[in-house]
């Protein structure tokens, strides 16, 4: 893929996706959309507001009084039909998440592509789920939990938006989704894709804008009878507080701290880059990132020099090119949090091994942050603690494999963790005993029928195959006498 010409024009986005029809933004707000490999204007999205959401809701309420009695096989079709339509799109897709993110191709098809997948992934769940089970004189069914409201966030926007949706599509859900306001030039050509798939009028909803309007809107509407987030700690709090309101159902995942753990018996010229490669995933914008690297301490000087060699493929530049391992920060804000990180462990007492404070050489107009390895870090330090969603890592030494196990789950997260070690008996062993959602086993590997989701703060509920259409439907029994 080439690198993206780089244009003056400003493009506008004044719409939303309500009943089958983009419709103008009853909302007046104007946002400026930054590109941030220079820090330039690409676009101005006008915002919905409460009326807007409103309407969505609506919409989909309607749609759900037919929809909701759906067939299988009618929405296997829509799946199917959902599939197609994205992915006649994933170029332009892909285009989209690399200049309006700076997400670095590498990653942003790769990333896509699953995402899109997740519809067939969602029909093959949908086909092996038992919706009816009975014994006796009693039924039980799985039965649509109702519209909800689809929230994503801007680190993969198609991903979450296709995902959730699949999910949700395949238990009978009517949906009203509320992608990041970041990520409005890749919602564009998502909805446009999602629109050629001759969809049900008011199935699927689309209302770009803030989550203090439109978020809050859906959380707090009684019509809505589910959310589906995928953000910070923070605003799930948020979510489930003012959810219980109206008794919402809700899905959560909110990011980590996810552990890497190198055995004993590990080749590091192996485990090294196979450890930046989850610390680095999407330039460390990412909620399973393995920020935090464990390593035997009678081989940590072994483990440096592995680092510094593995670094070298870790370059930074143009995201549109296939060399470029690590791409800008999303924003001027999100590179500000990435550096007062970086500040935090060099006055907490971390040695920095690689990286270190300001832009790379070469890269000052952007948002781009040095990828930085911090070294002689313990598990009490700010930087091994909270998540940075930036390219920082933090390797912490340990003694014994109870040990490693100890401080791989001495964190209030615990979405995502890895184990790296030769003796696979052993590695499974360990990763028995971690407290995460999801654990790899000597590289990050992935399984669309696998539930995702996090322990302690890392959310509730799950996503992904059965497990994610499972949390948009409830149970009714019904007993005869």
């Amino acid at each position: 893929m080439n690198a993206l010409p780089q244009t003056d024009t400003i493009r506008t986005i004044t719409t939303h996706y309500i009943d089958g029809a983009f419709v103008e933004s009853h909302g007046r707000q104007v946002m400026d959309i930054v590109r941030p490999t220079d820090a330039r204007v690409i676009a101005r999205v006008t915002l919905g507001d409460e009326e807007d959401t409103r309407r969505a809701i609506a919409a989909a309420k309607r749609a759900f009084a037919t929809y909701g009695h759906s067939t299988k096989d009618e929405r296997a079709e829509i799946l199917r039909r959902l599939h197609e339509a994205a992915s006649a799109r994933i170029d332009d897709l892909t285009a989209a998440m690399v200049e309006e993110y700076g997400g670095v191709v590498q990653f942003a098809r790769p990333i896509i592509e699953s995402g899109i997948n997740a519809f067939l992934a969602s029909e093959k769940a949908l086909q092996d789920l038992q919706f009816t089970r009975s014994w006796g004189k009693t039924t039980v069914t799985l039965e649509p939990v109702g519209v909800a409201g689809l929230i994503t966030a801007w680190n993969a926007n198609a991903l979450f938006i296709c995902l959730k949706l699949a999910s949700a599509v395949a238990a009978g859900c009517t949906v009203v989704i509320k992608p990041s306001e970041l990520s409005s030039l890749q919602t564009r050509v998502m909805v446009e894709a999602l629109h050629e798939a001759n969809l049900p009028k008011g199935l699927v909803n689309v209302v770009t804008g803030l989550g203090n309007t439109v978020g809050a809107e859906l959380t707090r509407h009684p019509d809505v009878a589910k959310i589906s987030f995928t953000g910070s700690v923070a605003v799930g709090e948020k979510i489930m507080r003012d959810g219980a309101e109206t008794m919402k159902r809700v899905t959560l995942e909110l990011g980590g701290k996810s552990p890497t753990i190198v055995l004993d018996d590990a080749a590091l010229d192996r485990a090294i880059p196979s450890a930046l490669v989850m610390a680095f995933l999407n330039s460390g914008q990412a909620c399973a990132a393995g920020t935090r690297l464990l390593v035997p301490r009678n081989r940590l000087d072994a483990v440096k020099r592995a680092i510094r060699d593995a670094m070298r493929a870790f370059t930074v530049g143009d995201p549109a090119d296939p060399k470029t391992a690590i791409g800008p920060m999303v924003s001027q804000k999100q590179y500000e949090r990435v550096e007062s990180y970086i500040r935090k462990g060099i006055e907490e007492g971390a040695e920095v091994l690689v990286g270190g404070e300001g832009h790379p050489e070469g890269f000052e107009l952007g948002y781009f942050v040095k990828p930085t390895v911090f070294v002689n870090v313990n598990n009490d330090m700010t930087i091994a603690r909270e998540e940075i969603f930036g390219p920082v890592l933090s390797v912490i030494a340990y003694d014994t494999e109870e040990e490693a196990i100890r401080i791989a789950n001495d964190s209030k997260y615990g979405l995502h963790a890895a184990v790296l070690g030769a003796d696979l008996a052993r590695a499974r062993r360990v990763a028995s005993q971690i407290r995460a959602g999801r654990v790899v086993i000597n590289g990050m590997t992935d399984d669309p029928q696998a539930p995702w989701g996090g322990f302690k703060y890392s959310g509730v509920g799950r996503e992904y195959g059965r497990y994610g259409i499972e949390a948009f439907v409830e149970t009714r029994a019904i007993l005869e006498c």
